[in-house]
């Protein structure tokens, strides 16, 4: 599929944005992998019936979980495997880690995990109100500089876009190695409460995620991500937060 460069560039927001053409050509090889691996709008073609689209799409009435920023799948792979009676679907915007993450799905035959290449600024027209069980974003981008703050993915804006995609008892997990960001995110919460229909809990609220374990540095995929191994390995506290669609 092809698309045309519209006259004037739309907010990534907007209903009508399309996505530029792209010669990377991993784009191309996404395409050969139809049914388990989706780019760029075509992510966007199951929006509410998601749950069908999987090769084991009999098993409709399962829980939906979607990571967001899941590079090549390391963990989202592990959790399908682990928990067959669940629907998975990894999010992620480059090209090859997508890919690849589709190649391993089709060789360990996991029929209840899909990859996007998509923006995670996209998702409310990914997915639709009330379709997501569990929603994972772990360890975005911080953008420590002040000067780049604006590309920080969780804004109170954000927010308000995401929570209505949770179903009822819905969980959003967010983990990040920032404290700086932690802070930014929870006054992001606290705007977006105030401005918001929807309510919801933080029912798990960590600074120290590991602290108590015996040997956090022997936590394992997926338990913990790549990044959060290194993170342990370094010392450097997890940040974390559960929050609960009510």
């Amino acid at each position: 599929m092809s698309y045309s460069e519209p006259k004037f560039r739309l907010s990534i927001h907007h209903p009508d944005f399309q996505y530029a053409p792209c010669s990377n050509p991993y784009s191309d090889k996404i395409r050969t992998l139809p049914g388990r691996a989706f780019t760029d709008s075509d992510t966007e073609q199951h929006r509410g019936r998601w749950r069908v689209a999987f090769p084991d799409s009999q098993r409709t009435g399962r829980e939906l979980h979607v990571e967001v920023g899941c590079n090549a799948g390391h963990v989202t792979l592990e959790w399908a495997a682990r928990n067959p009676e669940h629907a998975f679907i990894g999010v992620d915007w480059k090209f090859k880690p997508i890919y690849r993450a589709a190649e391993k799905a089709l060789k360990r035959k996991l029929d209840n995990v899909l990859f996007l290449r998509a923006h995670a600024e996209r998702l409310e027209y990914i997915f639709a109100p009330g379709e997501i069980d569990r929603l994972y974003l772990f360890f975005p981008d911080p953008w420590p500089k002040k000067a780049h703050w604006k590309n920080r993915f969780i804004t109170t804006e954000e927010i308000l876009r995401i929570l209505p995609l949770l179903k009822r008892g819905g969980i959003f997990h967010i983990k990040t190695d920032h404290p700086g960001y932690f802070d930014w995110i929870e006054d992001a919460l606290k705007r977006a409460r105030s401005e918001s229909k929807i309510k919801w809990d933080t029912i798990e609220r960590s600074t120290d995620l590991h602290a108590q374990h015996p040997a956090p540095s022997q936590l394992q995929i997926p338990d913990v991500t790549l990044f959060e191994k290194l993170f342990i390995r370094d010392g450097i506290r997890i940040h974390s937060l559960k929050l609960q669609r009510l």
